[in-house]
């Protein structure tokens, strides 16, 4: 497996990944995304901004994540958390229902941590849905911690967890 930054060629590859995906998602009752997100025009910005990475198996897509140091103002509402530290941000991760529990998403957080390093980023933050139990399990035993409970305006009457990570300046 690769893992690469996203060209505008694997737009539509992503969007069958995603098309797969939220089905899945919203049969366990978790809404965080639809028919209308995450779309092509979102993943085509994170591509010019460099921020889109995909996990590439056999010349397939099979997984995708955006690399960000973008916080959510939400992120304001976690006690203690300075939004105003840099930070890396991991947005739109998606593993293909045909290759889950492979390793891809830990292997695509992992890029979280390679991309904070070059940057000189020691800290790691992400949000999921509180119905995503998988990802959250997979979150704490890659490390990161949950520090709260959090609204995101785009997203109303649906709740998120707030995890974090540190790094050593070291690693």
């Amino acid at each position: 497996m690769n893992i690469r930054l996203a060209t505008l060629e694997d737009i539509e590859p992503i969007m069958q990944l995603i098309r797969d995906v939220v089905p899945l998602m919203q049969a366990t009752g978790n809404q965080q995304w639809d028919a209308t997100y995450p779309n092509p025009d979102i993943f085509s910005q994170d591509i010019e901004a460099s921020q889109l990475w995909v996990a590439d198996l056999d010349n397939s897509i099979v997984g995708v994540i955006a690399i960000t140091n973008s916080q959510e103002g939400e992120y304001a509402q976690v006690p203690g958390w300075d939004i105003t530290e840099p930070a890396i941000v991991a947005h739109r991760l998606a593993v293909s229902p045909h290759h889950q529990g492979k390793g891809i998403a830990a292997a695509l957080l992992h890029q979280c941590e390679v991309v904070a390093q070059v940057q000189g980023v020691t800290l790691l933050r992400l949000d999921t849905n509180t119905l995503n139990r998988p990802m959250q399990n997979l979150f704490m035993k890659i490390g990161y911690h949950l520090a709260g409970e959090i609204a995101l305006n785009n997203r109303p009457n649906q709740r998120f967890l707030a995890f974090e990570k540190r790094l050593s300046a070291a690693q």
